[in-house]
């Protein structure tokens, strides 16, 4: 079948079932994946996620694995933090969102036990290989850590984009997806960060994205900023698509958009994850069309939710995954 003119997508993380969390075996967890992706194809997703349910932590529901998943494991790293590395840490303006830090940086970064190829050949196992895999960015995670070994953020930064791509160059799924919430609120850092970002696109061999918001934390945001401000910062990343929150952002937001090169295929967020209410067919399709009047024919490739679903009930997210790929068909059937 003729793929369609705008692809649908979900962003990655889907509400963790609760019979995967009274009883997490290993078993359960390939379970809820095959179901997470079945919902999302049977309702017509072209690119779904495996719902991330592998890096789920009870203990830090708000950001749901986002950071310590990641940081933990790695060699080099300390998770127990002492008073004075939480006092000295909660100090930094550029995370006034996080006063703990995620891990202490006391030797050389490793990929220690971290594992991400297991865990995508996992999704591929019950899913096959037409997912997307999804990981945070490596600009992300260096916010998160107290550093005691490298000296500058710079080559911390590196390193921990060095580790990443040593393991992103051998998973094999359709798509990688990079996600980054810290950027739009720092957008000095922006060639440091595209830097680190692609060195991680760099190593994939398969089709690339990144994700970018403005904070999900328990549903909040959490950065100030513009899309305007990081247009620079998007032209350099060496990726297929973006994958853009604009659903729950200002109408600037959008036509700042005009100016991303057309090399780089945009993703806009037409359902908004903060939020309860239902989005209907025809609320979506008039966000796509406002979106392709304001950017072009052609020039937006792919619709999708503006983060991720975790914090929703499943009931609230089936019926916006249903919303989503009703409202592209409209749009197309109409346009």
């Amino acid at each position: 079948m003729q793929k369609p003119e705008i692809l649908t997508t979900t962003v990655g993380s889907y509400p963790v079932p609760a019979w995967l969390l009274s009883m997490p075996t290993e078993q359960a967890l390939l379970d809820a994946t095959r179901v997470v992706v079945d919902i999302q194809r049977q309702q017509g997703i072209e690119l779904p996620t495996d719902g991330e349910f592998y890096r789920f932590d009870v203990n830090h529901p708000d950001t749901n694995g986002m950071i310590e998943y990641f940081i933990q494991p790695l060699a080099g790293v300390r998770a127990q933090v002492g008073r004075q590395e939480w006092q000295e840490f909660s100090q930094r303006q550029e995370m006034s969102f996080r006063a703990k830090p995620a891990g202490v940086v006391e030797g050389p970064l490793g990929e220690g036990t971290l594992n991400l190829v297991a865990d995508c050949a996992r999704a591929v196992s019950v899913a096959g290989g037409n997912i997307k895999f999804t990981l945070t960015s490596p600009y992300m995670l260096a916010r998160t850590l107290l550093d005691k070994h490298y000296g500058s953020f710079e080559a911390l930064l590196t390193a921990l984009a060095e580790v990443l791509a040593v393991q992103v160059q051998e998973i094999e799924c359709a798509c990688l997806q990079i996600d980054e919430a810290n950027i739009p609120g720092n957008p000095q850092d922006a060639p440091l960060a595209a830097k680190a970002i692609n060195i991680v696109l760099d190593a994939f061999h398969g089709q690339t994205a990144v994700h970018f918001c403005f904070g999900n934390y328990g549903g909040q945001v959490i950065q100030k900023g513009s899309w305007a401000a990081l247009i620079d910062f998007l032209n350099m990343l060496r990726c297929d698509h973006l994958v853009l929150e604009l659903k729950h952002r200002p109408e600037a937001d959008l036509e700042a958009l005009k100016a991303v090169s057309s090399e780089i295929v945009l993703g806009i967020g037409v359902i908004d994850v903060k939020v309860n209410p239902i989005e209907t067919p025809d609320d979506v399709a008039a966000s796509i069309e406002k979106a392709e009047k304001m950017l072009g024919p052609g020039r937006i490739g792919w619709v999708h939710p503006d983060c991720g679903f975790w914090m929703l009930k499943r009931s609230v997210v089936d019926r916006k995954i249903e919303a989503l790929v009703k409202g592209r068909d409209l749009y197309l059937g109409s346009a």
